[in-house]
């Protein structure tokens, strides 16, 4: 059968099924795919958030959508273009948001009476003609198709179940030209220590492959061409994978041991895995049994002289809080990741939030302010990551990195970088004993020397009582408690030093500044560029620093008639402008578990321009 092939400049594909059906799996493959084609790539899963939801239910639908693209992309697509979903639930929870005319592949081996009901389903939706003309509709049975490659295997029927999502792989693969063989290897590799199941998985492959070969239905294949990136060696990168290769780095730099301890929680777990397996380049990991005691490991790490870093989410901070108090009046160097995840309590545990920028910068008690610095990407997560560990180091303080689950589990291409040519890490111990004391300090930085425990002649005191300004005695001297607090916050402010120019996009002056922080960046760059292709005088400033804010922020502020504050909280960072600016910073909010699409920062920014409010938010209702 001949098919004719059309060239598209980008796709956004969206797997949807149950928790079970392996579309994560389905949805990481195909973007392994794009990114050997050399498109640029950006992906957001979209995980349940109950650990074990019942199959077939609403709150059981796991996704994940892939954008991939000739051009550079910063989303993975504010709608999919393809909606692939194996039952009913994944249908209603999906539908909707794909686009007019986009292509729709059902299974409609899971439309049987008892996954319509669990979906709320009274009727079959694919006897509802509407579907077929708003769409191009596939209505595939999937599950029988799959089974049927698989009848002479001795699989079980559950096995062979397990299996069709690669016939899902296989059909996308036909549909968008991609080489089957790469994804042959690719499976063989993963289940090569279940032959049987490596040889499932490839038949299924293969007949979800030809199945779109021959089907008659399937007039068209697509292409989409490699994208133009700069000269050099890339990968597929998640957040998680870049923070714990940031770190790992940073401690390469600074030619010192790299000390993690964590305790599980979502979405920060696999960082602590990732770490794990670089053992062999001197890394030490330690799975605590709670929170409190990791962020107690990581201050004796530090105490010994480490390069101590602990992680979590929003709840593990929380727990943290009264242990980084502690390593900010001890004035150790430490990290601490805080990947946000939709609170309050456990929350959303899966899905994305901005919403403990408040808790980072005041979540402590007592005045203990610390470096604060947001990663953009997830590829920017590796530079924050060695940004954070250098900044504990050299002004003697805990720093605290913010991700988001989007970027955690997010993926782009990233561009390996040449460690030899990165900065290094200067850290020094003292070792000279005379005219040691303890709180005396680096007149350029604020710092105190670090001094590991067992150097002759350097004993020393520290510890969570307030310390005399100098010898580090105890003190309970009023004047001596408001100096050292002051002296700390002195400390902090001068990171100030090490904050360069603010990333802005566009003008420095004109009718409104987008100011984003965090996970926000892709779509907030995107919605600025598209406004000022339609001649508005829109620019958009992205903060990696927190805290300290940056000094050229203010007068920047100032030279915008209007500030629109895009955040996935109720307006944290609008609150922190607002109180150290006196500017009119209007917030644009967003408390989904979802990232923002583009034409909702579009949307918004025209209202403003209009003289309208940003967002306008309905009274609760009961």
């Amino acid at each position: 059968m001949s098919h004719s092939k059309t060239t598209l400049e980008k796709v956004v594909i969206r797997f949807a099924g149950d928790s079970g059906d392996g579309m994560q799996l389905t949805g990481t493959e195909f973007t392994k795919a794009a990114a050997v084609a050399g498109n640029d790539i950006s992906t957001f899963p979209d995980f349940p958030a109950e650990i074990r939801a019942p199959a077939g239910s609403l709150a059981g639908v796991s996704g994940f959508q892939l954008h991939f693209s000739s051009n550079e992309i910063h989303t993975p697509g504010d709608a999919p273009d393809v909606l692939v979903v194996m039952n009913p639930a994944a249908f209603k929870t999906n539908v909707e948001e794909l686009v007019d005319g986009g292509i729709l592949i059902v299974n409609t081996g899971t439309f049987i009476d008892g996954n319509l009901k669990k979906a709320g389903y009274a009727e079959n939706p694919l006897d509802d003609d509407s579907y077929g003309q708003r769409y191009r509709l596939h209505a595939i049975d999937i599950t029988q198709l799959t089974t049927a490659a698989l009848e002479d295997t001795d699989l079980s029927t559950k096995e062979k179940g397990r299996c069709k999502n690669f016939f899902a792989l296989g059909l996308l693969y036909w549909m968008y030209s991609r080489d089957p063989a790469m994804q042959l290897e690719n499976i063989q590799a993963k289940f090569a220590k279940k032959q049987r199941l490596a040889d499932a998985n490839i038949k299924v492959f293969k007949a979800g492959y030809h199945y779109g070969e021959t089907a008659e239905v399937f007039q068209d294949v697509y292409e989409v061409a490699a994208a133009s990136f700069e000269q050099g060696t890339y990968r597929n990168i998640t957040g998680n994978e870049a923070t714990a290769m940031g770190l790992l780095t940073a401690a390469h730099l600074a030619d010192k041991q790299l000390f993690y301890s964590g305790y599980p929680i979502t979405p920060a777990s696999s960082v602590l895995h990732y770490v794990s397996r670089y053992k062999n380049y001197g890394a030490v990991t330690f799975q605590a049994e709670d929170e409190i005691a990791a962020v107690g490991a990581a201050i004796g790490a530090a105490y010994g002289g480490s390069l101590a870093v602990t992680a979590s989410s929003g709840p593990g901070i929380a727990l943290k809080g009264e242990g980084i108090g502690l390593a900010v009046i001890t004035e150790l160097p430490m990290v601490i990741v805080s990947v946000q995840r939709g609170g309050p309590s456990t929350g959303l545990p899966t899905k994305t939030e901005q919403a403990d920028l408040m808790q980072t910068l005041f979540g402590r008690n007592g005045e203990a302010p610390l470096p604060v610095l947001a990663a953009k990407t997830p590829g920017d997560c590796y530079y924050c990551a060695i940004e954070a560990v250098r900044i504990a180091a050299k002004y003697m303080t805990p720093v605290m990195l913010l991700t988001d689950g989007y970027l955690a589990n997010g993926a782009e291409p990233w561009p390996l970088p040449d460690v030899d040519a990165l900065p290094s890490i200067k850290v020094e111990y003292r070792t000279e004993a005379e005219g040691y004391q303890v709180y005396k300090r680096n007149p350029d930085t604020l710092a105190r020397d670090w001094v590991i425990p067992g150097t002759p002649d350097m004993q020393h005191r520290i510890g969570g009582l307030e310390k005399d300004f100098l010898t580090g005695n105890v003190s309970y001297d009023p004047e001596n408690h408001e100096r050292m607090i002051q002296v700390r916050a002195a400390k902090v402010e001068r990171v100030t030093q090490e904050i360069g120019d603010i990333d802005i996009d566009g003008d420095e002056q004109g009718d409104v500044l987008i100011v984003g922080w965090g996970g926000t960046y892709g779509a907030l760059r995107q919605a600025s560029g598209l406004l000022r292709k339609q001649g508005k005088k829109v620019s958009h400033a992205h903060l990696r620093w927190l805290f300290p804010l940056n000094p050229r922020l203010e007068p920047l502020l100032k030279n915008f008639k209007h500030v629109l504050v895009p955040e996935l909280n109720m307006g944290q960072l609008s609150y922190v402008l607002r109180a150290n600016y006196l500017v009119d910073a209007k917030g644009f909010n967003k408390v989904q578990g979802l990232p923002f699409k583009v034409q909702e920062i579009v949307g918004a920014v025209e209202r403003v321009l209009n003289g309208e409010p940003a967002q306008v938010i309905p009274a609760p209702t009961v």
